[in-house]
């Protein structure tokens, strides 16, 4: 049994992780820690499990295997630096942290000290994403060109996101560091090269502290460019996926969950219509990937150098928005 630590309950998804641990049958939440430290006790009483007013104390324990973290943004260096240095292994909400300097400090003492380390990418799992990869393994699409992906809420407009995600302070950003990471992972998988330089737009049609509502250019060596998208405030705003290629093209969720091909690389049948495609079960989800690389001794590196890539992008997209410039990732601070 694989006895979990859980180091916050700041993000909104720390009881779906919460519940993903307590469903597994090799894993079981074993306490709590929190930086406030009223709602950690909270969570502890719910669980029925110790809560621990010091992190270090909790990381202490032999008992104690893993960690799932979910605190703020700004904390994660050092809450997974000092995990690491615990020997636990480390389950994450993404991103990683802000900036690549941060991410390489957690890399190193995930390394020295053999741990297993995997982040929440959850839409790198589900169906469409699967179809889209074997499609584009096809070459179906032919030299891709363009990518633009969005994922957007009315969170912001209609009062249920958690007042912290609005402090700049804790998040490091807004939308687009918080929902926004996942069509920035996806299109960077999809163009399947890292970009090269990065130009945002911010906006904040509420006022907050953070951006609300926001816009990514993601350019490429090849000529590619990928186009991310996130908000706070837009109440009916599909998930969507394009893919484009000199030969063809992807469309999902515009706005039905279905993909939709057109290709002239195979035949004059998908060149004259749009062509619905199948779209698979999703796999197995990323706390139960980590769950197996701990068990097996193996490691997410798929997952990790995604990550790494998301916060390059993440830390570029802010630098731009705020200096008001494209920004080129060889800037970005490794050390």
């Amino acid at each position: 049994m694989i006895r979990i630590g859980k180091i916050s309950y700041w993000h909104v998804h720390a009881w779906e992780y919460t519940n993903y641990a307590l469903e597994h049958p090799d894993t079981e939440i074993a306490a709590v820690w929190d930086e406030n430290e009223e709602r950690g006790q909270a969570a502890a009483d719910k669980l029925g499990v110790p809560f621990h007013a010091s992190l270090d104390e909790m990381l202490k324990r032999d008992d104690i295997d893993a960690v799932i973290v979910d605190a703020p943004t700004t904390m994660h260096q050092e809450v997974m630096v000092a995990a690491a240095r615990a020997g636990k292994h480390i389950f994450t909400e993404k991103v990683v942290a802000p900036t690549l300097k941060e991410v390489n400090v957690i890399l190193d003492e995930v390394t020295k000290n053999n741990v297993k380390l995997t982040v929440s990418l959850p839409r790198l799992n589900d169906g469409y994403t699967l179809a889209i990869r074997d499609i584009l393994s096809q070459g179906l699409l032919g030299k891709i060109t363009l990518v633009r992906a969005r994922l957007s809420h009315g969170g912001a407009i209609a009062g249920w996101l958690p007042e912290h995600f609005y402090i700049l302070e804790q998040c490091g950003g807004g939308a687009l560091i918080d929902l926004g990471c996942h069509p920035m992972y996806l299109t960077r998988l999809f163009l399947n090269e890292l970009p090269t330089e990065v130009s945002a737009q911010f906006g904040y049609v509420t006022g907050k502290e953070v951006e609300d509502n926001a816009v990514s250019i993601l350019s490429t060596s090849s000529g590619a460019v990928g186009i991310v998208e996130a908000g706070f405030v837009n109440s009916h705003s599909p998930f969507t996926l394009e893919v484009h290629g000199t030969e063809g093209t992807l469309l999902y969720g515009t706005p039905e969950e279905k993909l939709l091909l057109r290709t002239s690389a195979a035949g004059a049948e998908l060149s004259e219509k749009w062509t619905e495609q199948p779209i698979p079960a999703p796999r197995e989800n990323a706390f139960n990937q980590w769950v197996g690389h701990i068990q097996n001794n193996t490691t997410a590196d798929e997952n990790i150098s995604l990550a790494v890539d998301l916060t390059k992008l993440m830390e570029a997209s802010n630098r731009s928005a705020s200096e008001h410039r494209a920004v080129s990732l060889d800037e970005l601070s490794e050390n």
